[in-house]
């Protein structure tokens, strides 16, 4: 019989960066992106449920009804986790993510300058995108943190559930966590311009409404900074346009060429130390870039990115190369993980 203590515990113990709890198998972690099994004992749906209710207690009812809840979950003296629990094949499944307890910083994080630049900026809006557990929510965390440190301002975040936890240095940060601090995103988005922000952070743009206000919001003097699932600054960008109606794209486009400061694009490669490290695309915006928005000539953008070195900006398969010559990961599994094979031979030429 498994304990969930004892489960959480192994997997930070082991390194792991998540735990899933599955019926029909053993519970399973994953260790520099690779799944391994933490036991021998298959989970039976008793287990499973057993689980969902130690975790949900009160909100389980809510969870039954739904068939999915996101949340936060602490383990004293063990750590904090972010948890998706949901229904699959008439039973319930668990994912459990594990948030670092110390928040992270770019230093630590080895980004690259210009993300401390972007968290200078006074308006406008910076984007981080990257595939599910690709460290966006890390990165986010850690301009935050660059931002508590050094500007006396007013940092409201929404998230769903709350990873980090901000203390409050320079700034005052209010972080709401949605379904229990607030209803909805919507609901919070609503009021979130009346609670007098000069910084926010939206953990995921998920829809019309969430990015509409985004948008608004950096328009109106506000940094504004949040997340896609999205690969590439050019995709990122047509996945924003793409979410309104045909009618209303154009405009769109030019409020989006004005407000946008940045995206980080990042996905995250196994290393030679066995452990993970980020790769990551830069690209600031430019007058070139904010023509290329309003007039949809997106895919026009990698090129613009690619001779960008000087505005800070990189490719991701600059990004790769750069990881290989220093020594952080192999050739051949950075080139696993580039955008164009060709270009990254070239890359790696000079």
């Amino acid at each position: 019989m498994y304990s969930l203590n004892e489960l959480l515990k192994d997997t930070v113990l082991q390194g792991g960066s998540d735990l899933h709890l599955t019926v029909g198998v053993p519970p399973m972690i994953r260790i520099s992106g690779y799944l391994r099994k933490l036991g021998e004992e298959v989970l039976h749906q008793e287990d499973v449920k057993k689980f969902a209710k130690e975790i949900l207690k009160e909100r389980f009812e809510e969870y039954d009804s739904h068939g999915e809840k996101d949340l936060a979950y602490s383990l004293s003296n063990v750590g904090r986790f972010r948890v998706n629990i949901f229904k699959q094949r008439g039973s319930d499944a668990i994912a459990m993510r594990v948030v670092n307890s110390k928040t992270p910083t770019l230093e630590a994080l080895n980004h690259p300058p210009i993300l401390k630049e972007l968290c200078k900026k006074r308006r406008g809006l910076v984007l981080v995108t990257g595939p599910t557990g690709s460290g966006k929510s890390t990165t986010l965390a850690a301009m935050i943190n660059e931002i508590n440190e050094k500007r006396n301002e007013h940092i409201i975040t929404l998230e769903d559930p709350i990873e980090y936890l901000h203390s409050h240095k320079k700034c005052i940060v209010n972080q709401r966590e949605i379904g229990k601090d607030s209803i909805s995103y919507s609901e919070s988005l609503k009021s979130l311009l009346r609670e007098d922000p000069d910084i926010i952070l939206i953990g995921e743009m998920r829809d019309l409404e969430t990015i509409s206000i985004a948008i608004t919001a950096a328009e109106t003097g506000h940094l504004v900074l949040s997340t896609l699932h999205t690969i590439g600054s050019a995709k990122t960008i047509d996945r924003i346009i793409d979410v309104f109606p045909v009618h209303q794209q154009q405009q769109i486009k030019v409020q989006l060429a004005a407000v946008l400061q940045g995206i980080i694009s990042q996905q995250l490669i196994p290393s030679l130390d066995g452990k993970r490290v980020a790769a990551l695309e830069t690209m600031i915006i430019t007058p070139a870039i904010q023509n290329q928005i309003r007039e949809g000539k997106t895919h026009q953008i990698d090129s613009a990115i690619q001779t960008g070195s000087k505005f800070g900006m990189q490719t991701m398969d600059m990004s790769l190369t750069k990881l290989v010559k220093s020594g952080q990961v192999d050739i051949n599994v950075a080139k696993d993980y580039s955008v164009d094979g060709e270009m990254f031979d070239r890359l790696m030429m000079y």
